[in-house]
């Protein structure tokens, strides 16, 4: 009688893993030898500089020289120029009123009309005053006979000195009445105060004016007053009989030249600022009062140092720019900035006539180092970040 064996499922499971584990340790050690040799390969490329290298000796960007845009410092001539508005007003100007409350006689002017000085402008009633006038008159005319009559007796012995006394003062009281008469009527006749032309006539004869009231106003603009305020920071640099140049929006392009005349020696203390008085000729008598202007003052006039603005580089209170020696290395050189004009920078210290500097490109540079110097002329677009140079440099 034949027995059969029992089935044992771990007997197999055992085996296959027995092989397997053979059989993975044999392919890890193959694979151990020749990744060994592609590390080993890999690193001698990087050490070559092949393609696998990414170091600066690779030929990548950062072992380039920035082309950059080069300037020299040159001498300029040089002058502060300070810019303000300003308001014209005549060289004479004057509202002429009535000093009292009566009714307008005559006037005796048209619109815009020029009169000289003294012209009877208006004249108001004066009726009343003219007849004080002539009853003051006539009582000193009596009175100034009757002190000659006493003159007389008094040496002959018949008058006293106190009555002469007393008529002269009679006299002197008849003299003043008169003067007040006259003033009286002076008060109603308007004249003109100076030489000018007149504004439009708003008043006609017949009207009652009250005291105050302006009749016309009379204006003498052949000189134009222009006052205009600065800051006072720049007050050292003003002075009378400095030279100004004015525009004015009606004439558009055309300047005005005149000098400052006076400064105000006061200081607003709100604005911190100054008002300047300068006189314009108007033989023309284009400008009119109360027009605005813009100022141009140009002052201290010198020969200086300058370089291109674009090559200044600002850093907090201070500034810079970089230098470039004779061999191309570009370095950091601290300036002293003056007044900047027209695209150019007034150097006061730091450089020298004839400094080769960077002019355009400076955002490339990243510290000293060498550069590749482009021709102002040869380059417009060098200083901006990513352009490539046009002088046929390779990039």
């Amino acid at each position: 009688m034949t027995r059969s064996k029992p089935f044992r499922p771990h007997l197999h499971l055992i085996t296959a893993l027995a092989s397997a584990l053979v059989l993975g340790g044999c392919s890890l050690l193959g694979d151990s030898g020749a990744g060994g040799k592609g590390a080993q390969g890999k690193e001698a490329g990087a050490r070559k500089g092949g393609p696998g290298g990414g170091g600066p000796e690779g030929g990548g960007p950062g072992g380039r020289a920035p082309s950059v845009m080069v300037s020299t410092v040159e001498t300029t001539a040089f002058v502060d120029s300070i810019e303000a508005v300003g308001t014209a007003f005549a060289n004479e100007q004057a509202d002429l009123n009535s000093t009292v409350t009566e009714r307008i006689a005559r006037i005796n002017f048209s619109d815009g009309q020029y009169v000289p000085k003294g012209a009877v402008i208006a004249e108001l009633v004066r009726t009343e005053q003219g007849a004080n006038l002539n009853e003051s008159q006539a009582r000193l005319r009596e009175a100034q006979l009757q002190l000659e009559r006493l003159k007389q007796l008094q040496k002959q012995g018949f008058a006293t000195r106190a009555r002469v006394d007393q008529q002269q003062a009679a006299v002197e009281i008849s003299r003043a009445q008169s003067a007040q008469a006259s003033s009286q009527i002076g008060d109603r006749v308007i004249r003109a105060p100076f030489a000018g032309w007149l504004s439009l006539r708003r008043i006609s004869p017949g009207t009652v004016v009250n005291a105050g009231t302006t009749i016309v106003t009379i204006v003498d603009h052949s000189k134009i007053k222009l006052d205009f305020t600065v800051p006072e920071t720049y007050l050292p640099s003003l002075k009378p009989g400095l030279e100004i140049s004015a525009s004015a929006s009606a004439f558009p392009g055309e300047q005005f030249r005149g000098r400052i005349a006076t400064i105000d020696p006061l200081i607003d203390p709100v604005t911190r600022s100054a008002t300047a008085r300068a006189i314009l000729p108007n033989p023309d008598l284009r400008l009119r009062p109360g027009m605005l202007m813009t100022v141009d003052v140009k002052s201290a006039p010198r020969n200086t140092l300058t370089v291109p603005e674009l090559a200044v580089i600002g850093e907090g209170s201070g500034a810079f720019v970089w230098k470039i020696s004779d061999d191309n290395e570009a370095s950091r050189v601290q300036i002293k900035a003056g007044t900047r004009r027209d695209g150019r920078v007034e150097i006061l210290s730091g450089l020298a006539e004839g400094d080769r500097i960077v002019s355009g490109g400076t955002v490339k540079i990243r510290g000293a180092g060498p550069i590749r110097p482009v021709e102002a002329t040869a380059s417009k677009t060098a200083d901006s970040p990513g352009t490539p140079p046009t002088s046929g440099a390779k990039a």
